[in-house]
């Protein structure tokens, strides 16, 4: 018999020992019961000594059952005796009992002496009983939690929650990345007959929401293999050594299980570089990782045992995690492009309603920068919408709506604005727009309005015209003069400045500075004076470097200021030679309040706003350019599937 069924079994033995004890303590304590007979019960009777008489029949035995208590018996104390089962017996007893009135008790249905004994007799020491076993159960857990507090929290993942690549849209590289490990998964013995070895670790690494840890899932259902998952911070404990057991433990339950994957999210938890921190480090944290260290590559041997582990912060993870044979490989889940946000959107609208004039093409050409939960929320937010609004469908406000949502937060709707505040903040929004419309390199205009919304007065949606890697000196310069276009607006037409212009400052500012201290876009020269970096130390993250002297400082501030003067001057120029588009574009501001891209184009060409029955047929217009581009890219793929099956045969 093994330990644990030992220690499950001994608190019921010491439980039956104990109900027994009590029973026959409670029989010998117990009121003394006196066993006579049928004619001393009547020299009683005749003496009036009787205070108490119980009758009971007993079909079975054909007799009474007399119990009683006599008048000199002590406190507890009782007679037992039988008679014949006849009328005589309850008639004797009828008559004694009306001549000196003691108390009498009858009972007619024979079962009731049963029930009787069972309450008085069985159901205490149930009771009793079910006490000792609560009490003995609650023990015996708390026992076992102390003893399994070293075990692993990696939890199995469930058929239910199985997911596959067909889940995951977009990030076709990361896919064709991660195949590999499915095929060993699948069949081991191909890469071990040409002396390959797969990585026993794969990081990804990104940005919040892109889709990591689906990844991993995905790549389990994909190879159809059991898949631990578990947080960095489950490790961490404030007891020392309890971490390094929990990693010890997770390996022994994967090799059996092999092959099999285990997915450790936020690994940085964890996995930060050794001897930094306050006081040194951090000594349980820090024999976590080296159990986890030793565990992935060291003495032992992990077999079908595939690590993959997701962080936002790979520079400040400990370089021996990183190094060949722990994690050999690094993929980077980047934001998905134009197309990618495209697929995204489609995955998750599959269960939503649209209406006719939603074409989830302009909705990814809009939402540059989002991550696919950025876009998942987007969707959700205007489903929560609609049913707010008490619509079957969604439609493009709910969308608009939930973007702006998103973006800057709920609209202020009971903040109310002064008339000439209402113009100011038109006119600012209105020269963004002018500056934007009449320079190429800055940022198209995507919508407008002066709705308050979250800490800013108005909002002005800006995106650039196309999605690129890289961007031109006159591309930074202009997109400087469309933040600046603002205060620009203000200060030309009402001929003082407001506080609202901060946040643009702060973007513009940002943007000259790294002009001239990484881009080496100056007349200092091509000299990086500035990079980014993490570096962690006594706590705190450091996030540029400084390689100049107190001299070179002062020289990069007189760059970044001229910059800025330089674009201020450009957008004023703007400003002024456009005072028609700026009060056409303001006044529908405050006749409408939301602008958007459509609109304003429709605008600068026909100097008037749109009516409703003009934008309806532009959408239908848009929305069948975009099937004909579906149709020509369906056969455009058909043929091409066509080459390469024709190819491979």
């Amino acid at each position: 018999m093994s330990k644990n069924t030992k220690r499950r079994i001994s608190p019921y033995i010491a439980l039956i020992f104990i109900i027994v004890a009590i029973y026959f303590i409670s029989t010998m304590v117990g009121s003394k019961v006196n066993d006579i007979t049928f004619s001393t019960l009547k020299k009683n009777l005749d003496k009036q000594n009787v205070e108490k008489i119980e009758l009971s029949p007993n079909t079975k035995g054909s007799i009474y059952e007399i119990r009683g208590k006599l008048k000199n018996y002590s406190n507890g104390e009782s007679f037992y005796t039988t008679a014949p089962l006849s009328d005589e017996t309850v008639n004797l007893i009828n008559k004694y009992q009306s001549e000196q009135k003691f108390k009498l008790d009858t009972t007619a249905d024979p079962s009731s002496g049963l029930l009787y004994t069972f309450l008085t007799s069985v159901l205490p020491y149930l009771l009793i009983g079910g006490i000792l076993l609560w009490f003995f159960s609650r023990q015996l857990s708390s026992n076992s939690k102390s003893m399994d507090f070293g075990k692993s929290r990696a939890k199995l993942q469930s058929d239910k929650n199985k997911v596959t690549f067909e889940n995951v849209a977009g990030l076709i590289e990361e896919k064709e990345e991660l195949q590999e490990l499915i095929d060993f998964l699948k069949d081991p013995k191909k890469f071990t007959k040409m002396g390959a070895r797969i990585p026993k670790g794969v990081l990804l690494v990104g940005n919040p929401g892109t889709g990591k840890t689906l990844l991993a899932k995905a790549v389990a259902g994909e190879a159809n293999v059991p898949f631990y998952f578990i947080s960095g911070s489950d490790f961490v404990e404030l007891f020392v050594g309890i971490g390094a057991s929990r990693v010890r433990d997770m390996f022994r339950q994967a090799k059996q299980n092999a092959p099999c994957l285990i997915f450790i999210d936020e690994i940085d938890a964890v996995g930060r570089q050794r001897g930094t921190g306050l006081g040194g480090g951090h000594d349980e944290r820090e024999q976590t990782l080296n159990q986890l260290l030793t565990e992935m590559d060291g003495f032992g041997t992990n077999e079908g045992i595939i690590i993959i582990a997701a962080t936002n912060r790979p520079d400040v993870l400990d370089p021996a995690l990183l190094r060949p044979g722990r994690f050999d490989r690094q993929i980077t889940v980047g934001l998905p492009d134009k197309t990618e946000r495209e697929d995204i959107l489609k995955v998750h609208g599959k269960n939503k309603t649209f209406e006719q004039n939603v074409v989830l093409k302009n909705i990814a050409q809009r939402t540059v920068g989002f991550s696919g939960a950025d876009l998942e929320n987007l969707l959700n937010e205007a489903a929560l919408l609609a049913v707010r609004r008490d619509k079957n469908a969604i439609g493009m406000a709910e969308i608009d709506e939930a973007y702006d949502r998103v973006i800057m937060g709920p609209a202020k709707k009971t903040r109310q604005y002064t008339e000439k505040e209402k113009r100011v903040v038109a006119y600012h929004e209105a020269g963004h727009a002018v500056v934007g419309i009449k320079l190429d390199g800055a940022d198209d205009v995507q919508k407008i309005t002066i709705i308050p919304r979250g800490q800013a007065g108005g909002y002005n949606l800006m995106l650039p015209k196309e999605e690129k890697f890289l961007a031109t000196e006159k591309e930074l310069l202009d997109k400087i003069s469309g933040y600046l276009g603002g205060r620009v607006a203000e200060e030309f037409m009402f001929g003082e400045v407001t506080t609202g212009a901060s946040n643009d400052f702060e973007k513009a500012t940002k943007i000259a500075r790294s002009m001239v201290t990484e881009y080496g876009m100056s007349e200092l020269g091509p000299i990086q004076l500035e990079e980014e970096t993490s570096s962690v130390f006594l706590g705190r993250d450091y996030n540029k470097s400084r390689n100049f002297s107190s001299q070179v400082a002062f020289q990069i501030d007189e760059e970044v200021r001229k910059i800025i003067n330089t674009q201020y001057n450009i957008s004023k120029k703007i400003i002024k030679d456009n005072k028609d588009l700026l009060d056409l574009i303001a006044n529908a501001l405050l006749d409408k309040e939301t602008l958007t891209r459509e609109e304003i184009e429709y605008l600068v060409k026909n100097k008037k706003l749109p009516k409703e029955d003009e934008v309806l047929e532009e959408k239908k217009e848009e929305k069948k350019e975009v099937k004909e581009e579906v149709k020509t890219t369906k056969k455009e793929t058909k043929k091409e599937n066509k080459k390469t099956t024709k190819k491979d045969k």
